[in-house]
């Protein structure tokens, strides 16, 4: 990935700085492992307690059954819990290219995402403000970190 004046070169494709336009930031979607997770518990505690009300077994329940249906039915919400801490939506940078929506760029990681989009921005401020041969914060094109 680079970052001049004139291009932003991510992943083998080159965008010229003056054709991007309506920059905006985005979170991805969620992840489909969690997702999926969520939805198979869901339709399985949701299939026993059909099967336990078809049988006519739910009055012979002991209370404690009941407290333990009750408390399977935050298990799905506890994994979708945790696949968000686990694998959070990736952030995501839009832009408009030669008169497309395109995803420019995207990252997992919080900091990163951040300096591309700022080193992004100050480098179509350079370029509306005549082209100076470097954004004015910085005396060489962005890099990203290791």
């Amino acid at each position: 990935m680079r970052i001049t004046n004139e291009a932003f070169i991510v992943a083998g494709r080159k965008f010229s700085i003056s054709g991007l336009t309506h920059l905006q930031t985005a979170r991805g979607p969620h992840d489909r492992l969690t997702l999926r997770a969520v939805m198979v518990t869901a339709a399985v505690l949701v299939g026993i307690g059909v099967a336990l009300g078809y049988t006519g077994d739910l009055y012979r329940l002991p209370a404690t059954t009941y407290a333990g249906l009750g408390l399977a039915a935050f298990v799905p919400v506890g994994l979708a819990l945790m696949g968000h801490r686990w694998r959070p939506p990736a952030y995501e940078l839009w832009g408009r290219y030669k008169g497309e929506t395109v995803l420019l760029f995207s990252s997992d990681h919080e900091r990163q995402f951040g300096q591309v989009t700022r080193a992004l921005i100050r480098a179509r401020e350079a370029a509306r403000l005549g082209g100076l041969a470097f954004p004015p914060a910085s005396d060489t094109p962005y890099e990203p970190m290791p």
